[in-house]
């Protein structure tokens, strides 16, 4: 109990640094807030990926993710953390993501399977922030995708570099975790890829925080 207590205090330091990191860098060098905001989503998803490692119950990540909320809500009313803050569209993804930390832990706990949150924490740390910023930065060849007649916000290039970069990611995983590399591997890693591409594209105001991961962990749950 109280190793774990002391690995969950030394966890908020970690992750407070990153976030003082981040916050020092924008105020510093003066890059867009997206950026920013992407590199903490990229940074601070990785560094929960050994949770099912060290905290033996949910009720850990739980208090865990309740504080970093807390902390995005008193950030965001005092005009703090603007590194994280500062865009131009509305998104609650700040808020989700603590929420989808905590219902992929809690999946996996009940799963009694580790790998049911380590792999969609893999996909949503390096595919979306990737997707973003490439779709954001990248205008050369890279109109934003139209279905039915609408046009969407998201852009081919992003949405294909999360495809490419989840199925990479997803075909790797499966192969260490099951110990072979047979069709089964390809065709979970590109299912796996194909729905959270889905679920990034269709996602509304940041919401894909919390339907990529849940996606995932869905198809591997039903299909590993």
């Amino acid at each position: 109990m109280g190793n774990l207590l002391v690995l969950s205090f030394i966890y908020l330091i970690g992750i407070s640094l990153l976030l003082i990191f981040n916050e020092l860098t924008y105020r510093r060098l003066s890059p867009t807030g997206e950026v920013t905001r992407k590199f903490a989503h990229f940074s601070s998803v990785l560094a929960t990926v050994p949770f099912p490692y060290i905290f033996p119950s949910h009720w850990y990540v739980l208090v865990l993710a309740l504080l970093f909320a807390i902390v995005l809500f008193i950030t965001q009313h005092s005009k703090l953390l603007e590194s994280i803050h500062d865009i131009e569209r509305k998104s609650v993804g700040s808020y989700l993501l603590p929420i989808a930390i905590y219902v992929t832990f809690l999946f996996a706990d009940l799963q009694e399977n580790k790998f049911i949150y380590i792999l969609p924490m893999l996909i949503l740390a390096v595919c979306d922030p990737m997707a973003a910023i490439l779709g954001i930065n990248i205008k050369t060849y890279n109109g934003r995708i139209k279905i039915f007649g609408k046009k969407l916000k998201k852009t081919w290039l992003g949405s294909g570099s999360f495809l490419l970069s989840s199925f990479v990611i997803s075909i790797i995983a499966l192969y260490f975790h099951r110990g072979v590399f047979d069709f089964k591997a390809f065709w979970l890693a590109m299912l796996l890829s194909v729905v959270t591409m889905v679920a990034e594209l269709i996602s509304w105001r940041g919401s894909d925080n919390l339907s990529i991961p849940l996606s995932a962990a869905t198809i591997l749950i039903i299909f590993l």
